[in-house]
């Protein structure tokens, strides 16, 4: 017959096991560096929607948007990122009028891993300036303009792959206040 002594000796033992491994797990998982998603696996053409939420407007302080993205590779290890955004937040909150809005960046290696700058960047005072990073699953593009009065507005635009689908959150900031967020999913419609 097996001792109460020995059963204890025993369980003691196995709780100091069972510690010793999830320390050295959790020692292991913070020694290990979270690999950054390769620019690659956001190539392709995504298409979805948004829910927008602003404060500077009465009548349309939410609003939907629709949402078509196409990142494809560029030379010399960069890539092409074009956005269309249709939105539905002026005129009459029972017939909006609808807007189209279209942008296009070509962006080329910064020289620092998963940092890209903006190809052919103009003045700042003159238009807006671009730069890309990958960190982790989310490829952030931020985009900073000199308004007329010297005042600036800054727009981050991040796409996070999660799976099949790309989740985007936009925030548009001027001088420091936050003006508009933004929120969406999209599904890859077709490769580069």
């Amino acid at each position: 017959m097996i001792s109460q002594r020995l059963i204890r000796s025993a369980a003691r033992l196995l709780l100091a096991l069972a510690f010793v491994i999830v320390v050295g797990e959790t020692a292991l998982a913070q020694g290990r560096q979270v690999r950054d998603a390769p620019l690659g696996a956001f190539f392709g053409r995504w298409s979805g929607n948004a829910i927008s939420e602003s404060e500077t407007s009465i009548y349309f302080q939410l609003t939907a948007r629709d949402l078509d993205v196409s990142i494809q590779p560029a030379e010399s290890g960069g890539f092409r990122i074009a956005w269309t955004t249709v939105t539905r937040q002026r005129g009459d909150p029972r017939n909006p009028r609808i807007e189209r809005k279209s942008s296009e960046i070509t962006f080329l290696p910064a020289g620092r891993p998963n940092v890209w700058r903006q190809a052919n960047p103009a003045d700042p005072i003159e238009a807006p300036y671009a730069w890309a990073a990958i960190r982790g699953n989310t490829l952030s593009v931020t985009q900073i303009a000199i308004g007329e009065d010297g005042g600036y507005e800054l727009q981050v635009y991040n796409r996070t792959l999660t799976g099949g689908i790309m989740e985007l959150s936009f925030s548009r900031f001027r001088d420091g206040e936050k003006q508009r967020d933004a929120k969406g999913r999209l599904v890859k419609v077709a490769n580069q």
